[in-house]
């Protein structure tokens, strides 16, 4: 008879809209244990008030910390406290879960990595669309399309309200082709399975209320190893158009694969963090064509029977967490790919400052 393991007792660092999304994940999950919930303002009462569980509240990470105990400690804050957090949580034998972007620069990415091993703790970052099942079959049929592969995705939000001042506060420190375009430069890679050699980018300052130097209108272009090419767009703000907001499209020597969301892809769905994900169907269009030089093969529908909600992914990102401590898992090579996604995303941002192409290697 197996013995029954102790929960991880974890520590949400961060109450806004993904550090609410994983916590609700922890409170479902009979295997965490929630033994506090932090953030400066009133996100914590909210969210405690949500989860209807009356966890321990803090206002600080230092003091959560040493009262709380924690085994595994979740960070959702803005990306300028992640390299401090993780360390320290690191430091005082916790485990870490961290959303992307890993950190505000390549170098505090690259301390934060480096303390996991030196501490011999598990390390995960939060790249939600690893653990979605359509988006893996997505990379799976691009795969299956040639090479070189041509790649154009981007994610536009209409924010405003509180959406908009969050957007706004991750400006301080972030570009919105860094902190959104590691996720899709992730998939790129993925789906070349090639190095990225060189990147440029451009960018827009379309508002006065972000900082000087920053701008929320961004559009980066790699190029890989292999000969594929990749372009993602990303813009945040009260101004963003709505129109062409998602595409997820892949074009190869042997077709294209195209991922159709077409309610997230309504008007007024922008700003709705689950259409962010949403798939629902994709289309694979095959380029043979027969004697006549006619296709040979009509376009194929793949229905996506497996659609989780935002909420799904977040418990699937978690049960992977759970299963990493639990089991020892060896989470080097998907630090090393968030790192990588990070250079990549960083490469982009120098690009935008100076109007060149930066090469990667």
């Amino acid at each position: 008879m197996s013995l029954k393991r102790n929960k991880i007792r974890v520590l949400v660092v961060g109450c806004g809209n993904m550090g609410a999304s994983h916590a609700m994940a922890y409170h479902q999950l009979e295997d965490f244990e929630i033994c506090g919930l932090v953030s400066r303002g009133e996100s914590k009462e909210v969210l405690n008030e949500k989860l209807g569980a009356g966890y321990p509240l803090f206002n600080d990470f230092e003091t959560a910390m040493a009262s709380s105990k924690p085994d595994a400690v979740c960070i959702s804050t803005y990306p300028d406290t992640h390299e401090p957090f993780a360390i320290k949580a690191m430091e005082l034998g916790c485990h870490v879960f961290i959303e992307k972007p890993l950190a505000d620069s390549l170098a505090a990415a690259q301390r934060v990595a480096d303390a996991a091993k030196r501490y011999h703790k598990k390390l995960l970052v939060g790249y939600i669309l690893r653990y979605h099942p359509s988006w893996t079959r997505f990379i799976e049929l691009s795969q299956g399309m040639g090479k070189p592969l041509v790649m154009r995705m981007n994610l536009n939000q209409q924010s405003q309200g509180s959406k908009w001042n969050v957007h706004k506060n991750l400006m301080n420190s972030l570009s919105p082709i860094v902190d959104c375009g590691v996720h899709y430069i992730d998939v790129m890679c993925q789906m070349t399975r090639s190095r990225p050699v060189q990147v440029s980018a451009i960018g827009a300052r379309l508002t006065e209320e972000i900082p000087d130097d920053n701008y929320n209108y961004g559009q980066l272009q790699i190029r890989f190893e292999d000969g594929s090419v990749g372009w993602y767009e990303s813009g945040w703000g009260p101004m963003m158009s709505e129109t062409a907001f998602f595409i997820k499209d892949v074009v190869g020597p042997k077709g294209a694969v195209s991922i159709v969301a077409k309610a997230a892809s309504a008007a007024g769905k922008s700003d709705v963090i689950d259409a962010h994900t949403k798939t629902e169907s994709i289309k694979v269009h095959h380029a043979g064509l027969n004697e006549a030089g006619e296709f040979s093969q009509s376009d194929e529908w793949v229905d996506l029977m497996d659609e989780p909600d935002h909420l799904e992914l977040c418990k699937r990102e978690q049960r992977h967490f759970l299963k990493a401590i639990q089991e020892d898992l060896d989470l080097t090579q998907p630090t090393q790919d968030a790192l990588n996604s990070l250079r990549v995303a960083f490469a982009s941002d120098e690009s935008v400052r100076t109007g060149e192409v930066v090469k990667l290697i």
